[in-house]
């Protein structure tokens, strides 16, 4: 029996999110974004097509690598404006049932107690549909404003990261006991305040000493996304990440990556099957090849290169300008998003990319497979991606929206049933439920050992002073 194949929208609250120059396509609403009921009537959209779910994407800074400058990413909307990914979550929920979504915060610019509310209070909304989509963020722009002048190196943020999930852990799955929400009327108590714990957490990035300020959600700890490429990225996601985000430019040279990460997770005794892998495409589909082909070639014809150096430089942490455009790029260490990198310069030892070609094939699907065609001829090569390829699903980029969506809902879907591989009709649960099946954290991951690791200790009972430490793994 063929496997499912799991299908989530990629999208962002900005204009111009992977096809830049696009937004001047007169089929584009992209520039809606700043509406509210521009995401539900995508969210119902999505929901009509069974998709896993929206995958927001986010940055908390401005693309002004290239030409050192801000102004060619301002004028193609290049990831700005940029709305906050969260906001526009709960309207989406309540006009849908299934429809999951994926939110992207960067732990580098967060706090783990108060995020933790939040994702808990998303969690209750949607009837459990939250997922995070863990970032360390990659813009110096993003450093700059938010007071730490420099970016922090690559890998010592993935320290940072580390830690803040740590606490996170230990607030979802710890703090709160299973029945210590009572809510009896009669004896006038809802919660049970011998069921509340402190997680007296003192590390080395972080101090929490007290008790989460959301009671257990359905999910408790939301779905964990990670897109970590880099080796320690792909060391992070390995450990943490539930459905783990990548790049591609082939089946045949992503396959490098997932048996990469897959082997990194069975090293610390994880499932093999349960690290779901998504890679970036976009699908341009129509009732033919022809019409398909047609309408990329009229899509082409928008694209923005500066807008496409402005997202890339961002992304790599080049500047493209300084090189000529003719001359291969080579590799070099910077302390953005490594991947955006090494896929151009390091992945395929075969082919060599000068900053045009990079250029040309980031203006639509940013780095990731476009795919063209029929439904058929998209639906057999998604299925070479993922035999090939070793992935799981895809986060489909938009060229323009909701265009390219209705396009995938009403051609490519169909034939994606008829192949099994995709729902006819949602089964129920929480996201996680749908995607292994558990509604809860599986005992492989490090969140799972905190479930229940403080009963018995300090309790808000006891005046709410933190005075257990729980070291990493829940053991006391």
């Amino acid at each position: 029996m063929a496997s499912r194949i799991i299908i989530n929208a990629f999208e962002m609250s900005c204009v111009t999110h992977q096809a830049p120059g696009l937004w001047r396509h007169p089929d584009n609403r992209a520039d809606e974004y700043n509406r509210l009921s521009y995401w539900t009537e995508l969210a119902q959209l999505l929901e009509r097509g069974t998709f896993d779910a929206m995958f927001i994407a986010d940055v908390v800074g401005v693309y002004d690598v290239y030409r050192d400058s801000a102004a060619p990413a301002l004028q193609d909307a290049a990831q700005i404006p940029v709305g906050d990914p969260l906001l526009q979550v709960p309207a989406m929920a309540a006009v849908t049932d299934h429809l999951g979504f994926g939110v992207t915060i960067a732990s580098t610019y967060a706090q783990p107690y108060a995020l933790a509310r939040t994702l808990s209070t998303l969690d209750h909304f949607t009837d459990g549909r939250i997922g995070w989509n863990v970032v360390t963020s990659y813009l110096d722009s993003a450093a700059r404003n938010l007071g730490l002048g420099t970016q922090i190196a690559h890998d010592d943020r993935y320290g940072i990261a580390d830690e803040f999930l740590d606490v996170t852990y230990k607030l979802w799955e710890g703090s709160w006991e299973d029945d210590a929400v009572r809510r009896d009327r009669d004896a006038g108590v809802f919660t049970d305040p011998a069921r509340v714990h402190p997680i007296a957490h003192h590390g080395t990035h972080f101090d929490v000493p007290g008790i989460h300020l959301a009671e257990p959600s359905p999910q408790r700890t939301p779905v964990i996304f990670q897109a970590g490429a880099s080796p320690r990225g792909q060391e992070f996601a390995a450990r943490h990440g539930e459905a783990i985000f990548i790049n591609g430019l082939t089946p045949e040279l992503t396959r490098r990556t997932t048996d990469s990460i897959r082997a990194k997770a069975a090293a610390i005794g994880r499932p093999a099957d349960s690290v779901k892998i998504l890679t970036l495409a976009t699908v341009i589909v129509a009732e033919t090849d022809e019409e398909a082909y047609a309408r990329y070639d009229e899509y082409r014809a928008y694209v923005s290169l500066e807008g496409a150096l402005a997202l890339y430089g961002g992304w790599s942490g080049v500047d493209l300008s300084t090189l000529d455009p003719d001359e291969p790029l080579a590799y070099v260490d910077t302390d953005a998003a490594r991947s955006a990198l090494s896929i151009f310069t390091k992945a395929d030892p075969t082919r060599q990319w000068t900053p045009r070609d990079i250029a040309d094939y980031v203006g639509i699907g940013g780095i990731g497979a476009v795919i063209v065609g029929s439904a058929t001829t998209v639906a057999d090569e998604l299925e070479r991606w993922v035999e090939v390829g070793g992935v799981d699903g895809f986060n489909f980029a938009y060229v323009v929206s909701p265009g390219t969506f209705e396009d995938i809902v009403t051609h490519l879907i169909p034939e994606l049933r008829r192949r099994g591989r995709v729902w006819d009709r949602y089964p129920e649960g929480t996201l996680r439920d749908r995607l292994s099946g558990r509604p809860t954290v599986p005992e492989w991951h490090p969140a799972h050992p905190y479930r229940g690791a403080y009963a018995g200790a300090r309790s808000a009972a006891d005046g709410g002073a933190a005075l257990t430490t729980v070291p990493a793994g829940g053991e006391r």
